[in-house]
């Protein structure tokens, strides 16, 4: 192996990062007098290893804040970063509280490898410790009568400012915490905690509070959007649908009911006068009929017995009789003169 490319291996070896297995979140921003917690993670096989976090632009000469083998040999940290490995998921995080304008800077994940020509592997990222105003959500919402609240953070440098909530493009709208760090109205609420969070809780909220406001503290402001929701009316309505419905059967049972008791309402073959009537008649018409038949009868009697002068006899009661019927001339003289 030639000589350049020992070097070139050996210049490498030792260069941060040439064996980098830790991976960290990107560059961050924190407002002054907030904190941040930052995970680091890194490879299996250094679950023993022992873990770092250091402040500095180069890996080689930052100084180191927190240790998982020994956390409270870090003087410089002053108790504000603290340090926590967890095997199990393969990462260490690394916490730092009130942080100052000159916190900021490059700060760096460590795991130390050992050796004199092996690097440590190591992440980087920038954090900016910045002075103003942020917001936990930039969008809330909420049903039209009901209430909704803005969590909005400030700096160190704003703790003495008061604190405000202005409606945008309003400036006659806006309402400002007093000396106690509240305020107090019949829709808006305001709580200032004195050290970095003021919270603004809208109540009774209706359609036209929809839209953009923002809080503000002196010179610094952040923009919040409330969206107000209708009311949910899908049981009211169901209610309004299915009741005159259920009105309509309701009163369509009763007036069959009703009309079902009711005497006068009934149909004229259902009334008893007529019922008994129809059956009057019609045995009426049976024993006529039957009186007749057995007149009949009586008559045909009388003319096989030839008791009949000169009369004619026509029994109309069937069909059949009827066609058959014929006509008998009785000569009384004559047969007086064959009997003698």
């Amino acid at each position: 192996m030639t000589l350049p490319l020992l070097l070139t291996i050996l210049v490498f070896g030792v260069l941060p990062g040439s064996h980098s297995t830790v991976t960290t979140v990107g560059d961050l921003a924190v407002l002054e007098g907030q904190s941040v917690t930052v995970p680091c993670h890194y490879n299996p096989q250094y679950i023993s290893n022992v873990k770092y976090w250091c402040h500095g632009r180069m890996i080689d000469f930052c100084s180191s804040l927190a240790r998982t083998d020994d956390p409270k040999s870090t003087p410089q940290s002053k108790g504000r970063v603290t340090i926590a490995d967890d095997p199990t998921q393969h990462v260490f995080t690394v916490s730092m509280q009130n942080l100052t304008v000159e916190d900021s800077g490059w700060y760096w994940c460590g795991v130390e490898l050992g050796g004199m020509w092996v690097a440590d592997s190591t992440a980087s990222l920038y954090i900016s410790v910045i002075q103003g105003m942020s917001v936990v959500s930039s969008m809330v919402s909420a049903d039209e009568g009901r209430s909704v609240s803005v969590q909005c953070r400030y700096s160190k440098n704003l703790r003495s400012s008061e604190k405000r909530w202005c409606r945008s493009g309003n400036w006659n709208s806006c309402v400002s915490t007093d000396s106690e760090g509240t305020f107090s109205s019949r829709n808006v609420l305001i709580h200032d905690d004195k050290n970095s969070l003021f919270t603004v809780t809208l109540m009774q909220l209706e359609m036209r509070d929809s839209g953009w406001y923002w809080c503000g503290a002196g010179q610094q402001h952040v923009a919040v959007h409330v969206a107000v929701t209708p009311q949910a009316t899908t049981e009211a309505t169901t209610e309004v649908t299915t009741s005159p419905i259920q009105n309509l059967k309701t009163t369509i049972m009763t007036s069959s009911i009703m009309s079902s008791n009711d005497p006068h309402s009934r149909p004229v073959w259902e009334s008893p006068l007529m019922v008994g009537g129809v059956v009057l008649l019609v045995m009426t018409a049976f024993l006529a009929v039957w009186k007749l038949r057995k007149q009949c009868k009586k008559k045909q009697k009388h003319q096989r017995t030839n008791e009949m002068n000169d009369n004619i006899t026509m029994c109309p009661w069937r069909e059949g009789d009827y066609k058959n019927a014929s006509v008998i001339f009785l000569n009384t003289p004559a047969q007086q003169l064959q009997m003698l």
